[in-house]
């Protein structure tokens, strides 16, 4: 699935959408996503100037859009928002450097009505670089 695929299943458009494409998916499961941090992205002219890395609440967020496209696609929630409600067990694990490739894997591990937890983690060269349970409220 490519980005305007994913554009019509979650509200995010750039400057803060984090997923480019899906590359694998399990409906109300898991899904697989990319997202190439350009650097040309506003951020790393920030944060930090000298030594420019990916903000970690933007690696936390990516993991949460990639959980959003999972339940979002079900008949149930279809056209509706995933706001995110929390995050637990955050780790980094190495820096997110600019045009670095991030797979980002995300595995749905509970829902219960119109609340669900997501467990999400992001590679860069094969290498762990977060993980991250995101909670989060379908309205």
């Amino acid at each position: 699935m490519n980005k305007e695929d994913i554009k019509k299943i979650i509200p995010h458009r750039d400057p803060f959408l984090f997923v480019d494409e899906i590359t694998d998916y399990v409906p109300m499961t898991y899904a697989k996503g990319i997202k190439k941090f350009d650097e040309s992205m506003d951020f790393f002219k920030g944060h930090f100037p000298e030594f420019p890395v990916v903000p970690g609440v933007i690696l936390v967020e990516a993991m949460a859009q990639v959980g959003a496209i999972i339940v979002l696609q079900h008949d149930t929630y279809k056209g509706r928002i995933a706001f995110f409600a929390g995050a637990n067990k955050v780790k980094f694990r190495r820096k997110v450097l600019p045009n670095d490739v991030a797979v980002i894997e995300c595995s749905i591990t509970k829902m219960r009505g119109n609340f669900g937890i997501g467990f999400g983690k992001i590679y860069v060269d094969n290498e762990l670089a977060a993980e991250a349970e995101v909670t989060f409220a379908i309205q």
